[in-house]
């Protein structure tokens, strides 16, 4: 395809994509709520009805829950899949929002016009980047560089429910070379990343209990054992002086990250004073020796997310609590196996409950690490893609997060997923006042035409 006159045309129609993404913005598909059930199927309906427009074959397929779109376009070359998510978040406490969180609208920001509404950033925007890319490709050229599979989710923000087994019963249909993702974002307003790894999670809740009930500690302090008191050693002896989790055999599967990766997480000039000063801290509490980038991105973690027990309430009481709790979460990367390491969790707890207390567990969740294949050439490809449209040079980078339709993508689909957003840290997902910067949806529809020309 010619790109340059594909960009032309992304530029010219910017006002009729943003109209467009405002009809999307309208619909208030909050998949969380039974309420919003009709609104999630309009929506599905509305992008099934736009891909349709410049000549995707695209189906609304029911699911248990809100269903999924699909379309598929031949071309040339590789297989890639689009995926993205419908569905957004309620709007409560709607009574902080300056405006109608479903009347999207053209704002002045702090670096230009921003589009606000209830879905901008995550994922409306970011999906109709790709869209509107697409559109202005098939517009220009009257076909597609490569085949495309188009796959929108209703469900990604009430926890995917039917996400797996659709997976597992359509695997043929949505396998492609390589999955794309929109649904994060820049490194910083200049400069686009392409993340490469997703950490896993493992949470935990553990509660030691002693005496069958709450004592006086006038009368039984001293000989009764006290569970705050045991729970609190144990979490204590959760780090090393070094910051290192001491849990056995926690660090086996942790790799070292590539040097070639390490030197572009370098040039990005993260500034952890800056980053921590925002919250009101100064220096970094994770592993001694490590940058800040590396404790986010590609090192495990183990945190202390709440303990509870005893009295806590106004004033003061003298109790001595049969119980305490605590909640506790590890953050997973390279090849930690998550069942592993809560076994191990589980052990070096009970190896140091006295034996007057009893100690009991409960599972929130356990998910690997996703690790993509850099080798892919699309990834490099992709990169200098992006370095073309913005002013900082992209870097493979890493999330601190998780983001579980990489690892399905990846486990269940056999590809990788390069996972390219524009969203910004101000944006407000989840919060009242939601934002997507038009710079970002205009040079995201600019960027995947690059990228689907490059990969091409």
């Amino acid at each position: 395809m010619t790109l340059d006159a594909v960009l032309a045309r992304i530029d010219a129609d910017l006002p009729a994509a943003t109209e467009r993404l405002f009809d999307l913005l309208r619909i208030p598909s909050i998949s969380t709520d039974p309420a919003y059930k009709a609104e999630c199927d309009r929506a599905a309906d509305w992008l099934v009805a736009d891909l349709a427009s410049f000549g995707i074959a695209a189906e609304k397929r029911p699911t248990p829950g809100h269903p999924m779109v699909v379309g598929h376009v031949d071309g040339d070359g590789p297989h890639v899949l689009f995926y993205g998510h419908y569905d957004v978040q309620p709007v409560d406490p709607l009574n902080l929002w300056d405006r109608d969180p479903f009347d999207p609208e053209l704002q002045d920001g702090p670096r230009g016009k921003v589009i606000r509404a209830r879905g901008a950033s995550d994922d409306k925007g970011q999906l109709m980047t790709f869209v509107e890319a697409a559109r202005a490709i098939a517009a220009e050229t009257g076909r597609m560089p490569c085949r495309i599979t188009f796959f929108f989710e209703g469900e990604e923000e009430s926890g995917s429910p039917s996400l797996v087994p659709f997976l597992e019963q359509n695997a043929r249909e949505l396998s492609a070379d390589i999955a794309l993702i929109c649904d994060t974002g820049l490194f910083d307003s200049r400069t686009p990343g392409i993340v490469t790894m997703l950490r896993g999670l493992v949470g935990e809740e553990v509660t030691i209990t002693g005496a069958s009930k709450d004592l006086h500690s006038g009368m039984y302090g001293g000989p009764a054992m006290n569970p705050i008191r045991v729970l609190t050693r144990i979490l204590g002896g959760l780090h090393d002086d070094e910051g290192r989790v001491t849990v056995p055999g926690f660090y086996d599967g942790v790799p070292e990250i590539d040097p070639e990766i390490a030197a572009q997480w370098r040039g990005l000039g993260f500034d952890h004073e800056a980053f921590l000063g925002e919250v009101g801290l100064r220096d970094p509490a994770g592993e001694t020796g490590r940058s800040a980038l590396e404790q986010i991105w590609s090192r495990p973690t183990g945190e202390i997310n709440g303990i509870s027990g005893g009295y806590a309430g106004d004033g003061f009481k003298t109790v001595l609590p049969s119980r305490a709790s605590a909640k506790v979460s590890f953050r997973l990367v390279g090849q930690q196996d998550p069942h592993a390491i809560r076994d191990s969790f589980r052990d070096w707890v009970r190896a140091q409950v006295p034996a007057d207390c009893k100690v009991d567990f409960r599972a929130h969740g356990a998910s690997r690490a996703s690790v993509m294949q850099t080798d892919h050439p699309a990834f490099e490809q992709a990169r200098k893609a992006l370095t073309a449209e913005w002013p900082g040079e992209a870097a493979l980078i890493g999330s601190g997060g998780s983001i579980p339709v990489a690892g399905h993508f990846k486990s269940i689909l056999g590809m990788d997923s390069m996972l390219i957003g524009f969203g910004r840290d101000d944006d407000q997902i989840h919060s009242p006042n939601e934002k997507y910067d038009l710079d970002s949806f205009h040079r995201g529809i600019r960027s995947w035409a690059r990228i689907l020309h490059a990969i091409a």
